[in-house]
């Protein structure tokens, strides 16, 4: 799958403000901390960071979507972070997980 593919879902399939103009947009945005949502901006900050993601077209797997997340999971898991950023960044990984779930089902034909 592509970030485009996985922000473009995660977009559609969330309650959160994924993209913030085209996809490109939205990656620069969020490596510039520029993001509307500051909370997706580190979100997608994250991934795309984690994966190595350079443009759009660049493919991520799972495991790597999900663990590049981990150091924004553990700040917003902390005692005085706030509860909208522990909530985006649990929905996020569930919605990851339906991503690709969705991808291996049209993969196997189903």
């Amino acid at each position: 799958m592509t970030i485009s593919e996985l922000l473009e879902y995660l977009d559609a399939n969330t309650q959160f403000s994924v993209l913030d103009g085209e996809v490109q947009q939205t990656l620069d945005k969020a490596r510039a901390g520029t993001h509307s949502d500051p909370i997706m901006g580190e979100i997608v900050k994250g991934i795309a960071d984690g994966c190595g993601c350079d443009s759009p077209d660049s493919t991520l797997e799972r495991v790597d979507a999900v663990n590049a997340l981990g150091p924004v999971r553990l700040k917003y898991m902390a005692d005085d972070a706030p509860v909208e950023g522990f909530r985006a960044v649990e929905g996020t990984i569930h919605a990851i997980d339906g991503a690709f779930n969705e991808e291996a089902l049209r993969q196997k034909g189903g």
